[in-house]
């Protein structure tokens, strides 16, 4: 599955199928959470909650993909990443695109 931001492909031809999008809210155990507590009084990465948004973002974008793929697309097209705090310790990533099918 072919999974750009851009609106065009180069050279590539193809018919929207329409919106594709997955989506995830994740958390980290109480431990990372406390050891992130303690982080924000002295500053610096929260390698954590970098690691929970990445591993979050990854899950996202394969949901996302899946429900492409079951609409028949060859690409997603415009991808697009929105996350959100939704708790303390947690937060929601949603993948969202354009599923297309090339034209031959």
């Amino acid at each position: 599955m072919l999974i750009v931001t851009t609106e065009q492909i180069p050279g590539k031809k193809y018919t929207v199928l329409g919106m594709a999008k997955g989506g995830i809210v994740q958390s980290k155990h109480l431990g990372r959470d406390i050891g992130a507590s303690l982080k924000t009084l002295v500053g610096g990465e929260l390698k954590g909650y970098t690691e929970m948004i990445n591993e979050a973002s990854a899950m996202a974008t394969k949901r996302m993909a899946e429900e492409a793929q079951k609409l028949g697309a060859d690409a997603i097209v415009c991808v697009r990443y929105m996350s959100s705090s939704v708790a303390a310790g947690a937060a929601e990533v949603v993948a969202y695109g354009t599923a297309v099918k090339f034209e031959e």
